[in-house]
């Protein structure tokens, strides 16, 4: 199958320009730019008119939890990936606190085995972390999986690594990037009791952010950052949402240390409790307006690498539970470029950067094959937007299989018209092919 995507705004490493692209099967045959001599014949299946639309590559987002398996009536590869394929996402790396979790390589190859059936998008999966499992650690294939996950911090699942010896030697003898949840346990519970003693159960949602708090951000990141020192680790630092962990990332020169944050530390600050409350809480916690502009400063000027959405999806009727009831994530795949592409519009940052944090750069820290760029023999992963499409997130539109999301009634001027899964179109304008299959990401390591 060969499709001539005709006339677009191609937005890639760092340029904006006019241009059109040959896909052939399942990879990007041919570029031509404005004013570039085309065949006489380009000898295509189908031409897509492009004009007016931006292309990029596929969104790559390093951080999901799609919940498959175990805990499918909130969400699953199948549903998830849908959405996924809706919000421009191509390539998907889902975490292990699954049940049962993916803490072994026999539990972790069946989550492949599933996606492999399942999943309309290109997909790979984190072995989790635990006390005791260092000799799974060791025997993980870094050719076809993404990297370790280590929860410095309790979260959803309960999966947190508290025995520093294990912290120690997955830093020294990890042979694969490790992706790590920091924040300090000892911090969290101290400052939860303190709020426990004040409120008792109904503790306001606006105190999320002081019982997760920036002291147990940072104080976790600076340790992750110096075990990673001290072994020589390749150390990816999640979710960042404080300005005092940008100021330590700052200053770092470690090109074995990349980071990330969430759109949703980007968009909602501690301010948006009061009207969102348990829809809005997630782990680590969405902080204050400062902390909100400290994030969006260090992905213009590039300190932090990559935005990825830790997509966790709950139950409404969970999320409307009181504080200490409620569990914490919330849904954002199908949304995150639209609300990354907002922070264009508003001049936080540019649609070069957007790319780059997200289709690029995730590409370029976890040595993924071939994707991520617009570039000749690289697989033909692919976006499409419309810049100028004004549409509102609302029930009719929203894919997740729990059905809401906190950018609801959030009105987007942007939209993804079609998206690409190795040269094969799953998405286009609100319909769905649910009969592509993804691949399984391969890493030149």
């Amino acid at each position: 199958m060969r499709i001539f995507i005709k006339d677009a705004t191609i937005v890639n490493e760092g340029l904006s320009r006019e241009g059109s692209i040959l896909i052939a099967d399942d990879i990007i045959k041919h570029i031509f730019l404005k004013n570039s001599e085309l065949p006489e014949n380009i000898n295509a299946d189908e031409i897509i008119d492009a004009t007016g639309l931006i292309l990029i590559p596929g969104v790559i987002d390093d951080h999901v939890h799609f919940r498959e398996p175990g805990i499918t009536h909130k969400a699953d590869i199948r549903s998830e990936t849908i959405a996924a394929a809706a919000g421009g996402v191509t390539s998907f790396m889902d975490m292990p606190n699954t049940n049962p979790a993916a803490t072994n390589i026999e539990n972790l190859e069946k989550k492949y085995e599933t996606a492999s059936q399942k999943s309309l998008i290109n997909y790979s999966f984190y072995l989790g972390a635990t006390n005791q499992n260092i000799n799974e650690i060791k025997n993980v294939n870094a050719k076809n999986v993404c990297g370790i996950k280590i929860f410095m911090g309790s979260s959803t699942g309960n999966m947190l690594v508290d025995n520093e010896k294990s912290v120690e030697a997955i830093f020294e003898q990890s042979p694969v990037l490790i992706a790590v949840h920091c924040e300090n346990e000892t911090i969290i519970k101290t400052n939860l009791a303190y709020f426990k003693s004040k409120f008792n159960d109904n503790i306001p949602f606006e105190y999320h952010s002081k019982i997760r708090s920036d002291e147990a951000c940072a104080t976790s990141t600076k340790h992750a950052i110096e075990l990673a020192e001290k072994y020589n680790s390749r150390l990816h630092i999640l979710h960042i949402s404080t300005a005092k962990e940008v100021e330590m990332i700052a200053a770092l020169n470690n090109n074995r240390i990349s980071t990330e944050t969430c759109p949703h530390y980007m968009w909602f600050c501690s301010d948006d409790y009061k009207n969102l409350n348990g829809l809005i809480k997630c782990n680590p916690a969405i902080k204050t307006q400062a902390d909100r502009e400290a994030l969006r400063n260090a992905v213009s000027q590039g300190v932090i690498n990559v935005v990825a959405t830790d997509h966790a999806p709950h139950l409404l009727s969970e999320k409307n539970n009181n504080y200490l009831d409620c569990p914490s994530g919330l849904p954002s795949v199908q949304h995150s470029l639209n609300v990354m592409l907002e922070l264009v519009g508003r001049n936080a940052l540019t649609i070069e950067k957007v790319v780059e944090c997200m289709c690029h750069n995730p590409a370029k820290v976890f040595s993924i094959k071939n994707r991520g760029f617009i570039r000749e023999g690289y697989k033909a992963d692919i976006a499409l937007i419309n810049p100028n499409a004004k549409w509102k997130a609302d029930k009719s539109n929203i894919l997740y299989k729990c059905a809401w999301t906190p950018f609801e009634n959030t009105t987007f001027n942007t939209q993804v018209t079609h998206t690409f899964v190795n040269g094969k179109l799953v998405y286009h304008n609100g319909n769905i092919d649910d009969t592509t299959q993804g691949e399984r990401l391969i890493f030149d390591r």
